[in-house]
């Protein structure tokens, strides 16, 4: 966690996977979602593909953000 704090992109990962599978920690999918966001934003490609599959199947992310996300065209009013 110290290391993931600390912004290393690679222990954020490792430690969203254990708040998402709950290893270690006790199961939170919000901040499995946190920790793959702050290691996506960092361009860490692992990530990136991990909080995709939060926001496609709605785990740790906000309904309204996954289909603002998801389907940007239909939060912005076009049909």
């Amino acid at each position: 966690r110290l290391a993931a704090d600390q912004g290393i992109a690679h222990a954020q990962v490792i430690l969203g996977v254990c708040y998402h599978e709950g290893r270690g920690v006790l199961q939170d999918y919000a901040l499995a979602a946190r920790y793959q966001r702050l290691a996506a934003d960092q361009g860490f490609a692992e990530a990136q593909c991990r909080l995709g599959m939060c926001y496609s199947i709605g785990q740790g992310v906000a309904f309204g953000e996954a289909a603002r996300v998801l389907r940007p065209e239909r939060s912005a009013g076009a049909v």
